[in-house]
């Protein structure tokens, strides 16, 4: 049914050659370079390549990427939805249940079909993202014969790892300038910073976690984020099984307290976040080092046969949230899940042309 071949893509690096994939995170400390997808709702895909070599992001080629039109997208809460559960989530904090949750929707489209039948290729999305939306843990994974064909232009670190350190780049206050930071935008990150403290602390060896970098204010395209950095030392005996337990899903897409976020989270949202607020990223076993992203800024393919579409049209999905407090405006929130997800999806429509060029 398929016949594009498994393979990753991150950082300058192309893994190919499949050799196996599992969801047992021990794996991880096996040997080997694995490509990672976790899905919010905690599915795991782990896939280990035997070739992995330096190769630049190929330029996007006129046709490669055939996308849906900007107009064509909808979404799993619309305007009076969503705003409607930011004011449920400032109740919940009135009554004490929680101080932060993230409320997040789910964009979908058909993508149309290609000249010939060729199947969609994320890579040549990725392509796409790099030139219109470059991101620092910007990647593929493309496993088709195992449900997992991800684009990611990730601009938030979710785990990083060398031997026995381990670092978190949470990613809390979003805005088109500086100047569009709130003094909620702060103290949303600090709270995430605490939850992250927290995570980390439960397999980091007591004492060993430090924030050297609280709050500082890091440009991306069409817009600037909040970024801190969480960093420790994990204890004797723990591994991944236990980094991947204690700290996930990431603090900076639940809220706090984690576990009641989680259940508001539940309530609200009407459909799966898949890998969309997950994880995306590498681990190279035989070196102890890893990069792992949040899964924002984050397309994928789903190829479930839809009802009413007997041709199996494929769907493109990407997620789009806002972290809520006491001091969120509806309307604002819902401006930030547009301004986050604007830029992103014309990129992936193809207006962003090979040629490169600004996308309006």
């Amino acid at each position: 049914m398929y016949d594009l071949p498994p393979m990753a893509r991150f950082g300058g690096l192309l893994a190919t050659d499949l050799r196996d994939v599992t969801s047992d995170p021990a794996a991880l400390e096996s040997a080997g370079f694995w490509a990672v997808v976790a899905d919010f709702e905690g599915r795991l895909t782990c896939a280990r390549f035997g070739d992995v070599r330096p190769a630049p992001v190929p330029r996007p080629i006129p046709g490669g990427w055939r996308g849906p039109a900007t107009d064509a997208w909808t979404s799993s809460l619309d305007r009076a939805a969503y705003t409607a559960g930011v004011r449920r989530i400032r109740r919940h904090i009135a009554a004490g249940e929680v101080y932060q949750a993230n409320l997040c929707r789910v964009l979908s489209a058909p993508l149309p079909r290609a000249p010939g039948g060729a199947p969609a290729d994320v890579d040549a999305l990725t392509a796409l993202l790099a030139r219109g939306n470059p991101a620092p843990y910007a990647g593929t994974v493309r496993l088709p014969a195992h449900g997992v064909e991800v684009a990611t232009a990730s601009p938030e670190l979710y785990l990083r790892r060398s031997g026995a350190v381990v670092e978190s780049g949470p990613i809390k206050g979003t805005g088109r300038v500086a100047a569009d930071l709130l003094e909620k935008d702060h103290a949303e990150n600090v709270m995430i910073v605490d939850l992250v403290r927290n995570d980390l602390g439960r397999v980091c060896a007591t004492g060993s976690v430090t924030v050297p970098e609280l709050c500082a204010i890091e440009p991306h395209p069409g817009l600037v984020h909040l970024v801190s950095t969480v960093r420790g030392a994990l204890a004797a005996g723990a591994g991944w099984p236990e980094l991947l337990a204690a700290t996930f899903p990431p603090g900076s897409v639940t809220g706090a307290p984690k576990a009641s976020a989680l259940e508001i989270i539940a309530a609200l949202e009407t459909a799966p976040r898949g890998p969309y607020c997950g994880g995306v990223g590498w681990v190279d076993a035989d070196r102890g080092t890893a990069e792992l992203a949040v899964g924002i800024r984050t397309f994928w393919l789903d190829r479930t046969p839809q009802e009413g579409d007997p041709h199996g049209t494929p769907v493109l999905r990407f997620g789009t949230g806002a972290g809520i407090t006491w001091g969120s405006d509806p309307e604002r929130e819902w401006q930030e899940t547009e301004l986050k997800a604007a830029r992103l999806l014309a990129v992936a429509s193809g207006a962003q042309q090979a040629t490169g060029g600004t996308v309006r």
